[in-house]
């Protein structure tokens, strides 16, 4: 499913999203990028340890990341340049407006790193446990703010892994972006 804003492609698929190819992948990653399940546990089998020992000096010297900040390091084996570490928001105890803040700053990121493309996961809907429906108007309402700002960015991918995590971000975005 595809839509637009801004000059912005934005393309919603189901796949897996360190099968890719974007300029970053976008992890859901928790404050101490730790990445053992979920996105961030199949980012890290697939590209490599060397993201998750990024990872790791990256904490050493900046800290733990804020919710609804980001961090970068490199993609190891994955085809991407890099992985954006994205903290989504605990859905019922941190606010769900962190999770736009989340995808905003990526795509700050990606911008400022020069990056033509980048793919974004369900962020948040794992065991952070945000409803999909939420954490798509979450996503939606981001793109539409920050996309017609990009000079660089291009093609935004969300790729969602599941049949129903698919279907309700398709009804949020078509309501968002008609």
């Amino acid at each position: 499913m595809d839509f637009a804003v801004g000059g912005v492609a934005i393309s919603l698929m189901k796949g897996d999203i360190t099968e890719v190819e974007a300029d970053a992948i976008v992890n859901a990653a928790n404050s101490f990028l730790e990445h053992g399940g979920g996105v961030a546990g199949a980012i890290v089998r697939k590209g490599g340890s060397v993201i998750q020992e990024e990872s790791r000096e990256w904490v050493r010297r900046h800290g733990p990341v804020p919710v609804g900040g980001v961090a970068v390091t490199s993609a190891g084996r994955l085809r991407a340049k890099y992985v954006i570490h994205a903290v989504g928001p605990r859905c019922g105890a941190e606010p769900i407006e962190k999770l736009a803040e989340a995808v905003k700053n990526a795509l700050i990121k990606a911008e400022e790193l020069g990056l033509v493309s980048i793919a974004f996961p369900a962020i948040s809907t794992g065991v952070f446990g945000c409803p999909y429906d939420e954490a798509a108007r979450q996503m939606a309402a981001a793109i539409r703010e920050v996309a017609p700002s990009l000079k660089r960015v291009r093609r935004i991918l969300v790729v969602l892994y599941g049949d129903e995590t698919y279907r309700r971000f398709v009804e949020v975005f078509k309501k968002a972006f008609s």
